[in-house]
């Protein structure tokens, strides 16, 4: 046990020596995040593919537009990955953060999360390559926007993604019919959100492109909003 913590300790140090990286503690931020709500077992012969194992080694893109559900998706990941010892890395410009007070309450240690801020959507991607380069993630998280990634970039990225085993996720801004960040994104998912009563939301996430299944599946989940979230 001593080992375990020694080593998850040593590899946070290393990510943060990179470059400028924070604890998620300090971040500040105005974007609502869902907290999940009880919504039973899924149906009998169906089976969760929106998981970590499924997005390990992969260059993963969860796509929204406006009020969507991607962040939902995305810390569901974050979650996961910190209950089974990995280390998060999560990448974002100063204008664009997530609200971990929601975070926390949803089972996120911040205080384990690296977070990344950056000036600019075009060093996102290049902060997030430093990340994966280091062998110390498990799951590295990009919010890149609207921007776009140069292919000799996403190349890097998804060699170094299929070489450490580690999953990496682009959160991009974008339409359902647009297309997606490249062809090197082997896994493409849309999110949406649907009000339902009494402040619940249906999450949902639609597969747009599954290079290992094909695009035949989806998944769907019921979130109670935050206080405040009409």
């Amino acid at each position: 046990m001593l080992d375990a913590r020694v080593s998850r300790v040593t590899r946070i140090m290393a990510a943060s020596n990179l470059f400028g990286i924070t604890s998620g503690s300090t971040v500040l931020s105005s974007t609502l995040r869902l907290r999940p709500e009880g919504s039973g077992p899924p149906p009998k012969g169906s089976e969760e593919r929106w998981n970590l194992a499924e997005s390990a080694g992969r260059l993963v893109e969860i796509s929204g537009s406006g009020a969507a559900a991607s962040l939902t998706f995305a810390f569901g990941l974050v979650l996961e990955a910190q209950q089974q010892g990995e280390l998060v890395g999560w990448v974002t410009v100063t204008e664009s953060f997530f609200y971990p007070p929601d975070v926390a309450q949803g089972g996120v240690d911040l205080d384990a999360l690296v977070v990344a801020r950056v000036p600019d959507l075009r060093a996102v991607s290049r902060a997030g390559e430093k990340l994966l380069r280091s062998g110390a993630f498990g799951l590295v998280v990009l919010d890149v926007g609207a921007a776009e990634i140069p292919m000799p970039l996403q190349a890097r990225l998804a060699g170094l993604a299929r070489q450490h085993h580690a999953a990496l996720v682009c959160l991009t801004e974008k339409e359902k019919r647009d297309f997606s960040l490249g062809s090197l994104v082997s896994l493409r998912v849309h999110a949406e959100r649907t009000q339902l009563p009494q402040g619940r939301f249906t999450c949902k996430l639609k597969v747009l492109k599954d290079k290992r299944r094909g695009p035949t599946w989806s998944q769907a989940e019921v979130y109670r909003g935050p206080a405040g979230l009409c």
